[in-house]
């Protein structure tokens, strides 16, 4: 508020009206300098949290009120940009910490009226839903961010679609963005993802003789890598390559990362009963096949509790009727699958008795990727735990998978649903 000076020259009755008047003014304008100060105040982001996994995340930012936002992808790496009017950031630097989806956040001031949030993410994504809402309570609003793991491709393609509405994306329905892949990419060539159990810190199951499961996977899963590319039809990734610690939510991300028209996860375990051995093959369910089948998906799904990062499962319904149907194919294409891959084990490495199993495996829980977890023997026991070790057995059991895999992509792509 600017001084303002005045001069008087009359009587003393004119003089007292003047005065009067002046006093007026300066009262008027001492009550409203607030009401301005108040609405050029920055705005004020009063907390932040982050919730979800590898493969979903939701993001909330409270405001005191309705911010003005705009909001646009980049990459290299792969981020979320969100522009907002000068913003005052009150946030817990415990809240921001790396997690699930998001590898760092990042927030500040850029003048000229401008401030920003970068979330950059550990891979390319896809904005399921921005939200501007207002506060139940009535107290402030808050922005509400869904992302979730998506492929190269589907990120190009809202890049391209960011460029045709200058600069600010649109969100996507999302029944609109889950599930497209193979169908709706003609120059998609038919993509297996493989998983070496366990890996880093987490060694995983020990043998009588001191075979580490961690080691046991990364090799078979090498051979089979080589074989499928051997073969010139496949797109052929690995989760890890080398000794590293994955979380289990991190492997089903790479897996819809990719594309994956197919995800299998190599491990080998070991059980009390000394004499049982054998390979098994499972897939993914609410409700374990049996006993066993259940106790190995409990041991499995402590894998993250190595590095202390586990995440408990909010075990939400599915309220969305299409991703409740892509689950449902999915699991459809899993099972099936699962039997054409006992089918060309048993014709060149032993199985249990009752080899195709179901339990609720973490790894195996990607909506949109049909997945099988292989247990290729039992380091427990000494005939199984030598035949691991064993580069001929390793190459039979590869070539088997090989052959199970060329018969499930050859009806795959004879039903357009893949290429």
């Amino acid at each position: 508020m600017g001084l303002a000076v005045f001069t008087y020259k009359g009587g003393r009755a004119g003089g007292t009206l003047f005065y009067a008047t002046c006093l007026l003014f300066l009262v008027v304008a001492c009550l409203a300098s607030p009401i301005s100060f108040a609405a050029d105040a920055p705005l004020a982001a009063t907390s932040y949290k982050m919730a979800g996994d590898a493969t979903k995340m939701r993001i909330v930012m409270n405001f005191d009120r309705e911010p003005d936002v705009k909001w646009f992808l980049l990459r290299g790496p792969h981020r979320l940009v969100v522009d907002l009017p000068t913003t005052k950031f009150a946030i817990n630097a415990k809240d921001v910490k790396a997690r699930g989806l998001v590898r760092s956040v990042r927030y500040g001031d850029l003048g000229e009226g401008v401030s920003r949030l970068i979330l950059t993410s550990k891979g390319p994504f896809a904005i399921d839903r921005f939200d501007v809402l207002k506060n139940e309570d009535g107290n402030g609003y808050r922005i509400a961010v869904d992302m979730s793991a998506a492929s190269v491709r589907e990120f190009d393609a809202a890049l391209a679609n960011q460029a045709l509405t200058t600069g600010a994306t649109v969100s996507p329905d999302k029944g609109g963005r889950v599930g497209t892949g193979p169908i709706s990419n003609p120059g998609h060539r038919f993509t297996v993802v493989i998983d070496p159990g366990h890996g880093g810190i987490d060694g995983g199951a020990e043998g009588l003789n001191g075979t580490v499961e961690k080691n046991v996977t990364l090799a078979f899963a090498t051979e089979l890598r080589a074989r499928l590319a051997a073969v010139g039809k496949y797109d052929v990734f690995m989760t890890r390559e080398t000794d590293q610690f994955l979380r289990l939510d991190d492997r089903v991300r790479i897996a819809r990362q990719h594309e994956a028209d197919l995800l299998i996860s190599i491990h080998a375990d070991t059980i009390r009963v000394k004499g049982l051995r054998g390979a098994t093959v499972y897939t993914v369910s609410d409700k374990a096949s049996d006993p066993e089948a259940q106790a190995l998906a409990d041991r499995e799904n402590l894998s993250d509790q190595f590095a202390g990062m586990e995440i408990k499962d909010d075990n939400k319904e599915v309220t969305d009727i299409l991703i409740d149907l892509i689950r449902r194919e999915t699991h459809s294409f899993s099972m099936s699958f699962a039997q054409t891959l006992v089918g060309q084990l048993s014709t060149s490495v032993g199985l249990i008795n009752n080899p195709q199993r179901s339990a609720s495996f973490k790894v195996l829980k990607a909506p949109d990727v049909p997945s099988v977890l292989v247990e290729l023997g039992y380091l427990s026991n000494a005939k199984d735990e030598a035949q691991l070790l064993s580069a001929d057995w390793r190459g039979k059991a590869a070539q088997s998978i090989t052959n199970a895999i060329a018969l499930f992509a050859s009806a795959r792509v004879g039903a357009g649903t893949g290429g």
